[in-house]
């Protein structure tokens, strides 16, 4: 063990700990749950702290040399080096300070320890004189939120649900000649093709995905520069959008500082419009699985229209059994979404005064619904969508034994003659011509001509 101070004291921290004594502080008193703070929002830390190192050099606020090591020691965080040096709970202070200190520590410790110094001798570089120079944790940590959230949405989520939308438009083209009884109120309708069918899956998709990309813009603007309040106390004016700069040009998104600070610290409207896009998402996603189990059902006393892909056994007593394991694995995540996004609309709606402090929640949450969706998007893209296939001939025998295609004849006979039809052939368990030319309505020759369901697409 080593001995480490902080403005409260000593602490004792084992000798191979690269954090100090504010983080063994948390570890003490901050020991609920096992969740700990995602790593993407630590590694967005990192990079604010790289950032603002540079930026101070630059302004005459920090010696370089100082600036170099800090720098280098947060890019080997963002690289994933020290990664177990962030064992801290989410369950901490509301405006994440503990986590903040945790990566001003480990920064300080280990540019120290590269300057040829002890870990905890806070020489030559002071985790808060120097590493958290210009910031507070109340304008570093949502800053980080939003830089964790866009990299995951643009490097993860994005690229799934893309991967998702090109095994849907396949599939939408590969079923455009297939024939199938539609479905309303879980009853029969009249037909469409299986094709059109998915092609509704693939604009539902489409849309939630446009959805989502409306509300990035919202994220790219930085609480950076606010400081405590918003005021910007003890932060140089140019701050603020020096870093903003420098994390664009690294990371390629458009990052800037918020227009208002104070909103910025007290409100997360970005990050719940995003969490109310994936709850679209999940929505739609639903819908789509849920469809596509019910018309695999069976496959004998089921729709058994659709032939799911045999990935592993169904049942561990009923041999030869498939299940939508696929379905039922991506219906659990969009429950999962929708309670992510109820816990977000609570928490951000607890913006007392100059700071909302739920921000470790709602960054825990909404990481975990964009890495669920993602992963779960492209596991049903790849394991169920890709090798889903058609039972052409139940498709055509569940077609034709629907008592709706008489709709086709309502234009000829009118509703009235058409309901009835449809009613005798239902009582009498015959087909529809059958009931037309027992009813007197219409010749075969007629029933023949009208009742086309290629011609009802």
């Amino acid at each position: 063990m080593r001995q480490e101070t902080d403005s409260m004291g000593v602490m004792e921290v084992e000798d191979d700990a690269l954090w100090g004594a504010q983080t063994q502080r948390s570890l003490r008193y901050f020991a609920i749950g096992a969740e700990q703070m995602p790593l993407p929002v630590i590694h967005a830390l990192a990079r604010i702290k790289r950032a603002a190192a540079s930026v101070n050099a630059e302004l005459g606020l920090l010696d370089a040399t100082l600036a170099e090591k800090i720098s280098d020691a947060a890019a080997e965080i963002v690289a994933g080096r020290w990664d177990a040096q962030f064992p801290l709970r989410v369950w901490q202070t509301g405006s994440g300070t503990q986590s903040n200190m945790n990566v001003n520590e480990v920064i300080a410790n280990r540019a120290n320890e590269m300057a040829g110094q002890p870990r905890g001798s806070k020489v030559p570089v002071h985790p808060n004189d120097h590493v958290n120079l210009g910031q507070s944790s109340n304008d570093v940590f949502p800053s980080a939120m939003h830089i964790a959230v866009a990299l995951a949405v643009h490097q993860g989520l994005l690229p799934a649900l893309a991967h998702l939308e090109g095994t849907l438009k396949r599939k939408t083209e590969d079923f455009a000649h297939l024939i199938k009884v539609g479905r309303t109120h879980l009853m029969d309708a009249v037909p469409l093709t299986l094709g059109q069918e998915f092609s509704g899956y693939l604009a539902q998709l489409q849309q939630g995905v446009r959805s989502l990309e409306q509300t990035l813009p919202g994220l790219y603007a930085l609480a950076v520069g606010g400081t405590a309040v918003g005021t910007g106390l003890n932060c140089h004016p140019d701050f603020a959008g020096a870093v903003a700069t420098r994390l664009h040009a690294e990371l390629g998104l458009p990052f800037r500082p918020a227009a208002n600070a104070f909103a910025a610290l007290a409100g997360h409207e970005a990050l719940l419009q995003l969490s109310a896009a994936l709850r679209g998402l999940a929505m739609s996603l639903m819908k789509i699985a849920n469809d596509i189990r019910w018309m695999a059902s069976g496959p004998r006393a089921g729709l058994g229209e659709l032939h799911l892909p045999e990935n592993e056994p169904g049942s561990s007593i009923m041999p030869g059994k498939v299940n939508p394991t696929q379905a039922e694995a991506l219906t659990m995540v969009c429950v999962q979404i929708y309670g992510n996004d109820a816990a977000i609309a609570f928490a951000a709606s607890q913006g007392n005064f100059e700071l909302n402090v739920y921000k470790p929640l709602i960054a825990y949450n909404i990481l975990q619904s964009i890495a669920l969706l993602g992963d779960a998007a492209r596991s049903f893209s790849d394991h169920c969508l890709r090798d889903l296939q058609p039972v052409e001939g139940q498709l055509r025998r569940n077609m034709e034994e629907s008592l709706m295609l008489v709709t086709a004849l309502t234009p000829v006979i009118g509703y009235e003659k058409a309901a009835t039809v449809a009613q005798h052939a239902y009582r009498e368990g015959c087909t529809l011509r059958e009931a037309i030319l027992a009813l007197g309505y219409l010749s075969g020759e007629d029933v023949d001509r009208h009742l086309r369901p290629e011609a009802m697409l």
